[in-house]
Protein backbone atom coordinates (compact mmCIF):
# COMPACT_ATOMS: atom_id res chain seq x y z
CA UNK A 1 0.00 0.00 0.00
CA UNK A 2 1.32 3.16 -1.20
CA UNK A 3 1.62 6.18 0.66
CA UNK A 4 -1.42 8.20 -0.50
CA UNK A 5 -3.36 5.26 0.45
CA UNK A 6 -2.28 4.86 3.87
CA UNK A 7 -2.80 8.71 4.48
CA UNK A 8 -6.64 7.94 3.25
CA UNK A 9 -7.69 5.18 5.33
CA UNK A 10 -5.80 7.16 8.64
CA UNK A 11 -7.80 10.21 7.45
CA UNK A 12 -11.32 8.52 7.29
CA UNK A 13 -10.52 6.48 10.63
CA UNK A 14 -10.30 9.83 11.99
CA UNK A 15 -13.43 11.23 10.23
CA UNK A 16 -15.76 8.47 11.60
CA UNK A 17 -14.12 8.98 14.86
CA UNK A 18 -14.59 12.64 14.75
CA UNK A 19 -18.24 11.70 13.23
CA UNK A 20 -19.38 9.69 15.71
CA UNK A 21 -20.08 12.27 19.08
CA UNK A 22 -21.41 15.16 16.08
CA UNK A 23 -23.83 12.94 15.09
CA UNK A 24 -24.98 12.04 18.28
CA UNK A 25 -25.61 15.66 19.32
CA UNK A 26 -27.43 16.41 15.60
CA UNK A 27 -29.60 12.79 16.52
CA UNK A 28 -30.44 14.08 19.81
CA UNK A 29 -31.91 17.43 18.42
CA UNK A 30 -33.62 15.84 15.45
CA UNK A 31 -31.36 16.58 12.78
CA UNK A 32 -32.10 14.26 9.85
CA UNK A 33 -28.75 13.43 7.57
CA UNK A 34 -30.56 15.97 4.14
CA UNK A 35 -30.06 18.81 7.18
CA UNK A 36 -26.58 18.08 7.72
CA UNK A 37 -25.89 16.97 4.34
CA UNK A 38 -26.53 20.19 2.95
CA UNK A 39 -24.67 22.19 5.52
CA UNK A 40 -21.71 19.71 4.12
CA UNK A 41 -22.03 20.81 0.62
CA UNK A 42 -22.10 24.41 1.43
CA UNK A 43 -19.29 24.22 3.53
CA UNK A 44 -16.93 22.34 0.76
CA UNK A 45 -17.94 24.95 -2.05
CA UNK A 46 -17.17 27.77 0.47
CA UNK A 47 -13.76 26.35 1.36
CA UNK A 48 -12.97 25.15 -2.29
CA UNK A 49 -13.83 28.90 -3.29
CA UNK A 50 -11.97 30.85 -0.95
CA UNK A 51 -9.32 28.44 0.27
CA UNK A 52 -8.24 26.37 -2.59
CA UNK A 53 -7.44 28.94 -5.24
CA UNK A 54 -5.00 29.13 -7.73
CA UNK A 55 -2.64 32.17 -7.10
CA UNK A 56 -3.28 34.82 -9.44
CA UNK A 57 -6.35 33.50 -10.52
CA UNK A 58 -10.03 34.50 -9.62
CA UNK A 59 -11.79 30.98 -8.24
CA UNK A 60 -14.41 29.39 -10.51
CA UNK A 61 -16.76 27.40 -10.11
CA UNK A 62 -15.94 24.72 -12.82
CA UNK A 63 -12.79 24.66 -10.75
CA UNK A 64 -14.97 24.29 -7.42
CA UNK A 65 -16.83 21.48 -8.82
CA UNK A 66 -13.40 19.58 -9.79
CA UNK A 67 -12.58 20.13 -6.26
CA UNK A 68 -15.51 19.17 -4.00
CA UNK A 69 -16.82 16.30 -6.74
CA UNK A 70 -20.14 18.16 -6.78
CA UNK A 71 -22.12 19.07 -10.10
CA UNK A 72 -21.70 22.45 -11.01
CA UNK A 73 -25.33 22.94 -10.46
CA UNK A 74 -25.36 22.76 -7.05
CA UNK A 75 -21.42 24.41 -7.11
CA UNK A 76 -23.42 27.29 -8.30
CA UNK A 77 -26.42 26.87 -6.30
CA UNK A 78 -24.42 26.92 -3.01
CA UNK A 79 -22.16 29.49 -3.89
CA UNK A 80 -25.42 32.35 -4.70
CA UNK A 81 -26.39 31.10 -1.32
CA UNK A 82 -25.68 33.36 1.37
CA UNK A 83 -23.87 31.47 4.31
CA UNK A 84 -25.84 30.14 6.94
CA UNK A 85 -26.38 32.93 9.83
CA UNK A 86 -24.48 32.68 12.98
CA UNK A 87 -26.59 31.72 15.43
CA UNK A 88 -27.65 34.44 17.60
CA UNK A 89 -26.24 32.88 20.51
CA UNK A 90 -22.79 32.81 19.56
CA UNK A 91 -23.12 36.87 19.61
CA UNK A 92 -24.67 36.80 22.73
CA UNK A 93 -21.83 34.49 23.97
CA UNK A 94 -18.93 37.35 22.38
CA UNK A 95 -20.67 40.21 24.25
CA UNK A 96 -20.98 38.71 27.92
CA UNK A 97 -17.55 37.10 27.52
CA UNK A 98 -16.09 41.14 26.41
CA UNK A 99 -17.67 42.07 29.36
CA UNK A 100 -16.13 39.74 32.14
CA UNK A 101 -13.24 40.64 30.41
CA UNK A 102 -13.22 44.09 31.09
CA UNK A 103 -14.51 43.98 34.58
CA UNK A 104 -11.64 41.56 35.35
CA UNK A 105 -8.90 43.78 32.99
CA UNK A 106 -9.42 47.34 33.36
CA UNK A 107 -8.18 49.03 35.69
CA UNK A 108 -11.08 52.19 36.09
CA UNK A 109 -13.16 48.82 37.29
CA UNK A 110 -10.92 47.85 39.94
CA UNK A 111 -10.55 48.71 43.59
CA UNK A 112 -7.27 50.30 45.31
CA UNK A 113 -6.18 46.84 45.32
CA UNK A 114 -5.83 45.78 42.17
CA UNK A 115 -8.96 43.69 42.27
CA UNK A 116 -12.54 43.77 40.45
CA UNK A 117 -14.49 46.15 42.30
CA UNK A 118 -18.15 45.57 42.97
CA UNK A 119 -20.01 47.79 40.71
CA UNK A 120 -23.50 49.85 41.47
CA UNK A 121 -25.67 48.87 38.60
CA UNK A 122 -26.47 52.64 37.22
CA UNK A 123 -24.75 55.06 39.35
CA UNK A 124 -21.33 56.78 37.84
CA UNK A 125 -18.97 56.39 35.33
CA UNK A 126 -17.62 53.19 37.07
CA UNK A 127 -20.78 51.85 37.25
CA UNK A 128 -21.88 47.75 35.79
CA UNK A 129 -23.89 50.01 32.91
CA UNK A 130 -21.15 51.98 31.81
CA UNK A 131 -18.63 48.50 31.86
CA UNK A 132 -21.19 46.76 29.42
CA UNK A 133 -21.75 50.08 27.34
CA UNK A 134 -17.80 49.91 26.97
CA UNK A 135 -17.10 46.35 26.18
CA UNK A 136 -20.47 45.24 24.54
CA UNK A 137 -21.47 48.09 22.68
CA UNK A 138 -25.65 48.70 22.32
CA UNK A 139 -26.67 45.75 24.86
CA UNK A 140 -28.83 46.59 27.46
CA UNK A 141 -27.13 46.69 30.53
CA UNK A 142 -30.14 44.62 32.56
CA UNK A 143 -30.01 41.57 29.58
CA UNK A 144 -26.28 41.50 30.10
CA UNK A 145 -27.00 41.25 33.96
CA UNK A 146 -29.97 38.43 34.27
CA UNK A 147 -27.22 36.35 31.62
CA UNK A 148 -24.21 37.00 33.81
CA UNK A 149 -26.37 36.14 37.01
CA UNK A 150 -28.19 33.18 35.26
CA UNK A 151 -24.83 31.13 34.42
CA UNK A 152 -23.27 32.41 38.32
CA UNK A 153 -20.98 34.76 36.50
CA UNK A 154 -21.76 37.63 38.75
CA UNK A 155 -23.62 37.63 41.69
CA UNK A 156 -25.75 40.72 43.49
CA UNK A 157 -24.53 41.43 46.99
CA UNK A 158 -27.15 43.01 49.97
CA UNK A 159 -25.71 46.40 49.01
CA UNK A 160 -26.91 45.90 46.07
CA UNK A 161 -23.73 46.17 43.92
CA UNK A 162 -23.15 43.57 41.80
CA UNK A 163 -19.83 41.19 42.80
CA UNK A 164 -17.67 39.92 39.73
CA UNK A 165 -17.15 35.84 40.87
CA UNK A 166 -15.63 34.58 37.69
CA UNK A 167 -13.76 36.34 34.46
CA UNK A 168 -15.00 32.73 32.40
CA UNK A 169 -17.95 32.83 30.78
CA UNK A 170 -19.22 28.87 31.04
CA UNK A 171 -23.43 28.54 30.36
CA UNK A 172 -25.10 26.35 32.67
CA UNK A 173 -27.88 26.36 31.11
CA UNK A 174 -29.37 27.21 27.27
CA UNK A 175 -28.13 24.94 24.20
CA UNK A 176 -28.03 27.28 22.27
CA UNK A 177 -25.25 29.17 24.09
CA UNK A 178 -22.90 25.42 24.47
CA UNK A 179 -23.61 24.79 20.80
CA UNK A 180 -22.62 28.46 20.40
CA UNK A 181 -19.40 27.28 21.85
CA UNK A 182 -19.20 23.96 20.19
CA UNK A 183 -18.98 25.71 16.64
CA UNK A 184 -15.84 27.82 18.23
CA UNK A 185 -13.79 25.09 19.97
CA UNK A 186 -13.74 22.27 18.08
CA UNK A 187 -12.91 23.96 14.97
CA UNK A 188 -9.77 25.98 16.91
CA UNK A 189 -8.50 22.20 17.57
CA UNK A 190 -9.76 20.94 13.94
CA UNK A 191 -7.52 23.84 12.70
CA UNK A 192 -4.86 23.36 14.87
CA UNK A 193 -4.01 19.98 13.70
CA UNK A 194 -4.86 20.68 10.21
CA UNK A 195 -1.87 23.52 10.99
CA UNK A 196 0.56 20.54 12.61
CA UNK A 197 0.10 17.84 9.51
CA UNK A 198 1.26 20.72 7.47
CA UNK A 199 3.79 23.03 9.07
CA UNK A 200 5.11 20.34 11.97
CA UNK A 201 8.68 20.67 11.19
CA UNK A 202 8.92 24.31 10.55
CA UNK A 203 5.92 26.19 12.46
CA UNK A 204 4.42 23.72 14.66
CA UNK A 205 1.60 24.66 17.55
CA UNK A 206 1.58 23.36 20.74
CA UNK A 207 -1.02 20.01 20.86
CA UNK A 208 -0.90 17.67 23.50
CA UNK A 209 -2.47 16.17 26.23
CA UNK A 210 -2.43 13.73 29.36
CA UNK A 211 -4.39 10.31 29.55
CA UNK A 212 -4.44 7.13 31.59
CA UNK A 213 -6.61 4.18 30.93
CA UNK A 214 -8.05 1.82 33.53
CA UNK A 215 -7.74 4.76 36.02
CA UNK A 216 -9.80 3.97 39.08
CA UNK A 217 -13.53 5.54 39.22
CA UNK A 218 -12.66 6.58 42.96
CA UNK A 219 -9.92 9.28 42.14
CA UNK A 220 -12.02 10.91 39.48
CA UNK A 221 -13.37 13.21 41.79
CA UNK A 222 -10.14 14.32 42.92
CA UNK A 223 -8.08 14.64 39.56
CA UNK A 224 -11.40 16.49 38.40
CA UNK A 225 -11.21 19.28 41.60
CA UNK A 226 -7.13 19.11 41.09
CA UNK A 227 -6.63 19.19 37.25
CA UNK A 228 -9.77 22.48 37.05
CA UNK A 229 -7.89 24.16 39.49
CA UNK A 230 -4.52 23.66 38.06
CA UNK A 231 -6.05 24.53 34.42
CA UNK A 232 -7.52 27.78 35.53
CA UNK A 233 -4.80 29.46 36.83
CA UNK A 234 -2.40 28.35 33.69
CA UNK A 235 -5.26 29.91 31.20
CA UNK A 236 -5.57 33.35 33.95
CA UNK A 237 -1.66 33.51 33.60
CA UNK A 238 -1.57 33.78 29.74
CA UNK A 239 -4.51 35.73 29.94
CA UNK A 240 -2.71 38.55 32.01
CA UNK A 241 -0.06 37.67 29.53
CA UNK A 242 -1.79 38.76 26.65
CA UNK A 243 -3.24 41.76 27.91
CA UNK A 244 -0.27 43.04 28.50
CA UNK A 245 1.13 42.59 24.81
CA UNK A 246 -2.11 43.48 23.60
CA UNK A 247 -1.38 47.29 24.23
CA UNK A 248 -3.13 48.89 20.95
CA UNK A 249 -0.30 51.30 21.68
CA UNK A 250 2.73 49.50 21.23
CA UNK A 251 3.98 49.42 17.72
CA UNK A 252 2.57 47.46 15.12
CA UNK A 253 3.72 45.73 11.93
CA UNK A 254 1.82 47.16 9.29
CA UNK A 255 2.28 44.51 7.06
CA UNK A 256 0.68 41.65 8.87
CA UNK A 257 -2.61 41.77 10.21
CA UNK A 258 -3.23 41.10 14.04
CA UNK A 259 -4.06 38.16 14.92
CA UNK A 260 -6.67 36.19 16.92
CA UNK A 261 -4.61 33.91 19.75
CA UNK A 262 -5.06 32.15 22.61
CA UNK A 263 -5.03 29.08 24.35
CA UNK A 264 -7.99 25.86 24.85
CA UNK A 265 -7.38 23.29 27.53
CA UNK A 266 -10.87 20.70 28.17
CA UNK A 267 -11.31 17.93 30.12
CA UNK A 268 -12.48 14.37 29.15
CA UNK A 269 -13.25 10.90 30.34
CA UNK A 270 -15.51 7.85 29.89
CA UNK A 271 -15.99 4.41 30.70
CA UNK A 272 -13.63 1.39 29.44
CA UNK A 273 -15.14 -0.62 27.25
CA UNK A 274 -13.75 -4.03 27.86
CA UNK A 275 -12.43 -6.26 25.33
CA UNK A 276 -13.66 -9.80 24.91
CA UNK A 277 -11.15 -12.62 24.80
CA UNK A 278 -11.06 -14.89 21.79
CA UNK A 279 -13.13 -18.01 22.60
CA UNK A 280 -15.79 -16.33 24.92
Amino acid sequence: MDAENRIHLALNAAVLKLLRPLCRLLLRHHVPFAAFEELAKHTYVQVAMEDFGIPGKKPTLSRASILTGLTRKDVTRLAADPAPERAASDEGYNRAARVLTGWSRDPEFHGADGQPSALPLLEGANSFTALVKRYSGDMPARAVLDELLRVGAVQEREDGRLELITAGYVPRSGETEKLGILGSDVADLIATIDHNLQHADTDPRFQRKVMYTEFPASQLPAFRKLSAAQAQALLEKFDRWLAEHADSSLPQDSAVPPMRVGMGIYYFEEPMVPVSRKGQ
